[in-house]
């Protein structure tokens, strides 16, 4: 029952704790509805499609400002059932429903024996009647250790001959990191986005004195030892049907001229779960120092059939037939939703055009559909593509094509209508094909990870240092894709790679990787 309907005490003291649980209960609720409030606006700016690298900034401030306003409802909860708190006899407290622990956690068990004497007779002797369990979640902090390797030499009794076991392959010669604190250093730093005098700081507060130009020796000879893995990946993205592509800005320094210069960081997606196909999903990246339409073709080099890309006029040439030889262009462009919708999105916000939201409204349907079919059969993405969303699309085209009369023509609103309906045929290309996309997303997905590391950087050191991040965003973000844990993975492989067979590659690629302990889980048994 709430405080608001319970019976008024009449003792003074009892009614003002009564007023301070009921003052407690309208700021509890004055909390929600803010919070409430907060996540609606993610919400509609999700909806009407905000690039998200906007979206991401405000997400980030909204879950600040939640967090928050959780951490002060905790503080006042604390505070009412202290102890010397009279309010906490009268608040009604929320039944709690906690998940249960993971099970593949390990488990620590802490047994406390009961009293030795009974607290009512004195008595000593006690029979058992069961135990009350709880189980708490620890958190155990990471440590360093060293790894002492013995090799025994032994001599044979009948010839002398010195026999003793080879040293274990390390990942860098003469070294003495292992596979497991390397593969931490990087992830640490390309996935978790801390910089490597950050780490240092770090591992120094653990009595651990690791240099950050020592760390960046270890990244350099971890970028050489990974790209042949780097490049095989490259080669399965390479190999769908359908790409996604894009690329995003790196700041990068310059030494000689006191400032940075623009670098760029492309990504090629292969992504065919959204069909329900079995390939892997990957991501390629490759650095370059400029935007040079050169740089597109490098990226795709080798592939044929659909680039979902956006507006980038260095995507044309892949387009179109070479007019030399007569080749046939290489892809068929697959033009992106999203950034049509950005553009008008960003008119409504500038102007409240009714016209602008209707448009928008009609475009959030046809997302909504591609959320519903998520996963089906190429075939059946096709039918219900045709079925529903073909209606709407001429609706919109209609719409499209009757504003600009109402409208001045060197509008936003005109420019962003002219967008969509120049590029209608590649827009409405997936329409036809269930293996095709409405946007460009999962190349934007692969490309966030890179912008909340520039926040951390600010730049990177040189072009090499851009080269390199490319290789170990192709090895991480294609791990994450596959919902492996890349420091893991990484750990596992550093290792052996050195003396794997080229030809055998594969074996190491995330999606065919197993943990060591499941590989060795069949020979133990037997």
């Amino acid at each position: 029952m709430s405080c608001a309907t319970a019976d008024l005490p009449e003792d003074p003291a009892e009614l003002r704790r009564f007023a301070a649980s009921l003052a407690a209960e309208v700021h509890a609720k004055t909390l929600l509805i803010e919070k409430l409030k907060m996540q609606l606006a993610i919400l509609r700016r999700a909806r009407f499609g905000r690039s998200s690298e906007k979206l991401d900034r405000d997400i980030e401030q909204l879950e600040l400002l939640i967090g928050d306003i959780e951490e002060s409802d905790a503080e006042r909860q604390a505070q009412s059932e202290a102890p010397d708190s009279g309010a906490s006899s009268s608040m009604p407290k929320k039944p709690s429903v906690r998940a249960p622990l993971p099970d593949h956690l390990p488990l620590e068990t802490i047994t406390h024996d009961a009293p030795c004497v009974c607290p009512t007779c004195g008595g000593t002797k006690f029979g058992r009647i069961g135990a009350d369990e709880r189980d708490v979640l620890e958190y155990v902090a990471s440590h360093f250790k060293r790894v002492r390797h013995v090799r025994e030499k032994m001599s044979c009794r009948a010839c002398e001959t010195i026999v003793q076991a080879p040293m274990p392959t390390l990942p860098i010669e003469k070294g003495r990191r292992g596979p497991a604190l390397l593969a931490h250093v990087l992830v640490a730093k390309y996935c978790d986005h801390l910089p490597l005098h950050r780490q240092s700081d770090i591992y120094a507060r653990e009595g651990v004195t690791i240099d950050r130009s020592v760390m960046a020796g270890w990244v350099g000879h971890m970028a050489a030892l990974l790209a042949p893995l780097a490049e095989r990946i490259a080669r399965h993205v390479r190999a769908g049907s359908a790409i996604h592509a894009d690329d995003t800005t790196v700041p990068v320094l310059d030494p000689g001229r006191g400032r940075t210069k623009t670098g760029r960081l492309w990504t090629a997606v292969r992504d065919e779960r959204p069909y329900g196909s079995t390939a892997p999903p990957a991501a390629f990246y490759l650095y370059s120092a400029d935007r040079k339409a050169e740089h597109a073709r490098a990226l795709l080099k080798d592939c044929r059939g659909h680039l979902h890309a956006d507006g980038y006029p260095g995507f044309g040439d892949l387009y179109e037939a070479d007019p030399k030889t007569g080749a046939p262009a290489p892809f068929k462009e697959v033009a992106c939703w999203a950034h049509a919708r950005r553009k008008i999105y960003d008119v409504h916000v500038e102007t409240k055009s009714p016209a602008a939201a209707q448009a928008l409204d009609m475009i959030a349907r046809l997302f909504a559909i591609e959320a519903d079919i998520k996963g089906r059969s190429p075939s059946e993405r096709i039918d219900a593509r045709r079925e529903r969303a073909n209606p709407i699309l001429d609706e919109l085209r209609a719409f499209l094509d009757a504003t600009p009369a109402k409208i001045s023509g060197k509008s936003d609103f005109a420019k962003a209508i002219r967008y969509a309906t120049s590029r209608w045929t590649a827009l409405t290309r997936y329409v036809h094909n269930g293996r095709l996309e409405m946007s460009n997303n999962a190349a934007e997905r692969a490309i966030r990870p890179l912008t909340l590391g520039r926040k951390n950087y600010l730049f990177a050191g040189s072009d090499d240092g851009g080269r390199r991040a490319a290789i170990m965003y192709t090895l991480i973000e294609t791990a994450r894709f596959n919902d492996i844990d890349p420091e893991a993975w990484l750990a596992d492989i550093i290792a052996p790679i050195a003396d794997h067979p080229i030809n055998r590659i594969d074996d190491l690629l995330p999606w065919n990787w197993k943990p060591h302990a499941e590989r060795a889980a069949p020979s133990q048994a037997a």
